[in-house]
Protein backbone atom coordinates (compact mmCIF):
# COMPACT_ATOMS: atom_id res chain seq x y z
CA UNK A 1 0.00 0.00 0.00
CA UNK A 2 2.91 2.25 1.11
CA UNK A 3 4.20 1.79 -2.99
CA UNK A 4 1.04 2.83 -4.36
CA UNK A 5 0.82 5.77 -2.61
CA UNK A 6 4.17 6.79 -3.27
CA UNK A 7 3.22 5.80 -7.25
CA UNK A 8 0.14 8.04 -7.13
CA UNK A 9 2.35 10.83 -5.36
CA UNK A 10 4.60 10.26 -7.79
CA UNK A 11 2.60 10.04 -11.22
CA UNK A 12 0.19 13.37 -9.85
CA UNK A 13 3.80 15.30 -9.51
CA UNK A 14 5.39 14.58 -12.87
CA UNK A 15 1.74 15.39 -14.36
CA UNK A 16 1.62 18.58 -12.67
CA UNK A 17 5.67 19.08 -13.65
CA UNK A 18 4.19 18.66 -17.40
CA UNK A 19 1.55 20.88 -17.74
CA UNK A 20 3.62 23.71 -16.05
CA UNK A 21 6.20 23.24 -18.61
CA UNK A 22 3.73 22.78 -20.97
CA UNK A 23 2.24 26.13 -19.87
CA UNK A 24 5.56 27.80 -19.85
CA UNK A 25 6.68 27.12 -23.47
CA UNK A 26 2.79 28.19 -24.48
CA UNK A 27 3.52 31.24 -22.91
CA UNK A 28 6.17 32.28 -25.35
CA UNK A 29 5.83 33.17 -29.53
CA UNK A 30 8.18 30.98 -31.19
CA UNK A 31 9.31 34.56 -32.95
CA UNK A 32 12.16 36.53 -32.41
CA UNK A 33 13.36 39.55 -34.10
CA UNK A 34 16.93 40.88 -33.96
CA UNK A 35 18.87 43.82 -34.67
CA UNK A 36 22.36 43.99 -34.70
CA UNK A 37 25.34 46.10 -35.79
CA UNK A 38 27.99 43.70 -37.81
CA UNK A 39 31.64 43.89 -38.88
CA UNK A 40 32.03 41.80 -42.12
CA UNK A 41 35.38 41.43 -41.93
CA UNK A 42 37.09 38.60 -45.12
CA UNK A 43 39.51 36.48 -44.63
CA UNK A 44 40.50 36.07 -48.18
CA UNK A 45 42.52 33.85 -50.70
CA UNK A 46 42.44 33.93 -54.34
CA UNK A 47 43.92 33.05 -57.46
CA UNK A 48 44.43 35.39 -60.00
CA UNK A 49 45.15 34.52 -63.60
CA UNK A 50 48.10 37.48 -63.95
CA UNK A 51 49.23 36.78 -60.85
CA UNK A 52 49.19 38.92 -57.35
CA UNK A 53 45.91 38.28 -54.88
CA UNK A 54 42.56 40.04 -54.44
CA UNK A 55 41.93 41.87 -51.37
CA UNK A 56 38.57 42.96 -49.92
CA UNK A 57 37.90 45.54 -47.71
CA UNK A 58 35.88 45.24 -44.31
CA UNK A 59 32.30 46.33 -43.80
CA UNK A 60 30.36 47.70 -40.40
CA UNK A 61 25.77 47.83 -41.77
CA UNK A 62 22.93 47.06 -40.11
CA UNK A 63 21.46 43.33 -39.61
CA UNK A 64 18.06 41.93 -39.37
CA UNK A 65 17.54 38.42 -38.52
CA UNK A 66 13.97 36.88 -37.78
CA UNK A 67 13.66 33.27 -36.08
CA UNK A 68 11.17 30.90 -35.35
CA UNK A 69 11.31 28.66 -32.45
CA UNK A 70 10.21 24.46 -33.32
CA UNK A 71 10.85 23.71 -29.50
CA UNK A 72 12.49 26.21 -26.72
CA UNK A 73 16.03 24.30 -27.63
CA UNK A 74 15.62 24.24 -31.28
CA UNK A 75 15.69 27.49 -33.90
CA UNK A 76 15.52 28.33 -37.41
CA UNK A 77 17.12 31.77 -38.39
CA UNK A 78 17.10 33.90 -41.02
CA UNK A 79 19.93 36.30 -41.65
CA UNK A 80 19.62 39.38 -43.76
CA UNK A 81 21.77 42.06 -44.31
CA UNK A 82 23.80 44.15 -47.41
CA UNK A 83 26.97 45.22 -47.33
CA UNK A 84 29.41 46.98 -49.44
CA UNK A 85 33.73 45.84 -50.32
CA UNK A 86 36.15 48.01 -51.63
CA UNK A 87 37.84 45.42 -53.81
CA UNK A 88 41.99 45.58 -54.76
CA UNK A 89 44.24 43.39 -56.67
CA UNK A 90 47.80 43.77 -55.70
CA UNK A 91 51.77 42.09 -57.04
CA UNK A 92 50.01 41.41 -60.09
CA UNK A 93 51.48 41.58 -63.22
CA UNK A 94 49.86 44.93 -64.08
CA UNK A 95 50.83 46.07 -60.54
CA UNK A 96 48.44 47.27 -58.13
CA UNK A 97 44.83 47.63 -59.28
CA UNK A 98 42.03 49.19 -57.91
CA UNK A 99 39.03 46.74 -58.72
CA UNK A 100 36.32 49.33 -56.73
CA UNK A 101 33.57 48.18 -55.24
CA UNK A 102 30.75 45.44 -54.81
CA UNK A 103 27.67 44.97 -53.02
CA UNK A 104 27.04 41.27 -51.36
CA UNK A 105 23.45 40.34 -50.71
CA UNK A 106 24.09 37.10 -48.31
CA UNK A 107 20.71 35.97 -47.14
CA UNK A 108 21.56 33.44 -44.66
CA UNK A 109 19.53 30.75 -43.31
CA UNK A 110 20.60 28.59 -40.45
CA UNK A 111 19.38 25.47 -38.03
CA UNK A 112 20.60 26.36 -34.50
CA UNK A 113 20.55 24.94 -30.64
CA UNK A 114 20.36 26.77 -27.78
CA UNK A 115 21.38 25.24 -24.69
CA UNK A 116 19.34 26.93 -22.31
CA UNK A 117 16.53 28.97 -23.04
CA UNK A 118 15.28 29.83 -19.74
CA UNK A 119 18.72 31.06 -18.00
CA UNK A 120 20.15 34.16 -17.10
CA UNK A 121 23.22 33.43 -20.09
CA UNK A 122 21.08 31.26 -23.23
CA UNK A 123 24.25 30.30 -25.57
CA UNK A 124 23.03 28.88 -29.14
CA UNK A 125 25.33 27.35 -31.52
CA UNK A 126 23.94 26.67 -35.81
CA UNK A 127 25.12 26.05 -38.39
CA UNK A 128 23.14 26.49 -42.30
CA UNK A 129 23.66 27.50 -46.11
CA UNK A 130 23.85 30.95 -47.42
CA UNK A 131 23.29 32.23 -51.37
CA UNK A 132 25.50 35.11 -52.32
CA UNK A 133 24.31 37.74 -54.46
CA UNK A 134 26.86 40.28 -56.05
CA UNK A 135 25.64 43.52 -57.29
CA UNK A 136 26.03 47.56 -58.15
CA UNK A 137 29.55 46.50 -59.23
CA UNK A 138 32.44 48.72 -59.95
CA UNK A 139 35.31 48.25 -62.10
CA UNK A 140 37.56 50.66 -60.64
CA UNK A 141 41.06 50.85 -62.73
CA UNK A 142 39.69 47.85 -64.81
CA UNK A 143 36.78 48.35 -67.97
CA UNK A 144 34.59 45.87 -66.33
CA UNK A 145 34.38 43.25 -63.98
CA UNK A 146 31.61 40.85 -62.83
CA UNK A 147 31.07 37.85 -59.84
CA UNK A 148 29.66 34.82 -59.96
CA UNK A 149 26.66 34.61 -57.74
CA UNK A 150 27.46 31.18 -55.26
CA UNK A 151 25.98 29.05 -52.60
CA UNK A 152 28.06 28.54 -49.17
CA UNK A 153 28.26 27.35 -45.90
CA UNK A 154 27.58 28.81 -42.45
CA UNK A 155 28.50 28.35 -38.83
CA UNK A 156 27.58 30.43 -35.81
CA UNK A 157 27.83 30.80 -32.44
CA UNK A 158 26.06 33.12 -29.88
CA UNK A 159 24.57 34.09 -26.60
CA UNK A 160 21.27 36.13 -25.61
CA UNK A 161 21.36 37.87 -22.22
CA UNK A 162 17.94 38.65 -20.95
CA UNK A 163 17.24 42.46 -20.12
CA UNK A 164 13.67 41.58 -19.60
CA UNK A 165 10.60 38.99 -20.16
CA UNK A 166 10.22 40.48 -23.98
CA UNK A 167 13.78 41.84 -24.85
CA UNK A 168 17.65 40.81 -24.89
CA UNK A 169 21.11 41.89 -25.29
CA UNK A 170 22.68 39.49 -28.21
CA UNK A 171 26.31 38.32 -29.03
CA UNK A 172 26.75 36.85 -32.14
CA UNK A 173 29.60 35.69 -34.60
CA UNK A 174 29.29 33.83 -37.68
CA UNK A 175 31.81 32.39 -40.11
CA UNK A 176 30.64 32.28 -43.89
CA UNK A 177 32.33 29.52 -46.34
CA UNK A 178 31.91 32.40 -49.29
CA UNK A 179 33.39 32.07 -52.91
CA UNK A 180 33.11 33.73 -56.21
CA UNK A 181 34.58 33.72 -59.63
CA UNK A 182 35.66 36.97 -60.78
CA UNK A 183 35.70 37.92 -64.73
CA UNK A 184 37.46 41.20 -65.76
CA UNK A 185 37.73 43.28 -68.67
CA UNK A 186 35.02 40.75 -70.36
CA UNK A 187 36.65 37.37 -69.32
CA UNK A 188 40.92 38.63 -70.23
CA UNK A 189 41.83 38.33 -66.67
CA UNK A 190 39.82 36.22 -64.31
CA UNK A 191 40.04 34.95 -60.76
CA UNK A 192 38.70 32.20 -58.13
CA UNK A 193 38.44 34.25 -54.79
CA UNK A 194 37.47 32.60 -51.33
CA UNK A 195 36.55 35.62 -49.38
CA UNK A 196 35.22 33.42 -46.23
CA UNK A 197 34.43 36.32 -43.89
CA UNK A 198 33.82 36.23 -40.17
CA UNK A 199 30.59 38.68 -39.22
CA UNK A 200 30.91 39.86 -35.91
CA UNK A 201 27.45 40.83 -33.94
CA UNK A 202 26.12 42.86 -31.35
CA UNK A 203 22.11 44.00 -30.82
CA UNK A 204 19.11 43.52 -29.14
CA UNK A 205 16.71 40.92 -29.70
CA UNK A 206 12.68 41.00 -28.80
CA UNK A 207 10.56 37.70 -28.72
CA UNK A 208 6.80 38.10 -29.35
Amino acid sequence: MRSLSILKVMTCTAALLTASGVAHAEDKSPWMVRVRAIDVVPHESSTVSIGGQALVGDSIVPELDISYFWTENIATELILATTKHNVFATNTALGDLGLGHVWLLPPTLTMQYHFAPDASFRPYIGAGINYTIFYSETPGDVNSISYKNKFGWALQAGVDIPVNDDWSFNIDAKKLFLSTDVSINSGAVTANVDINPWILGVGFGYRF
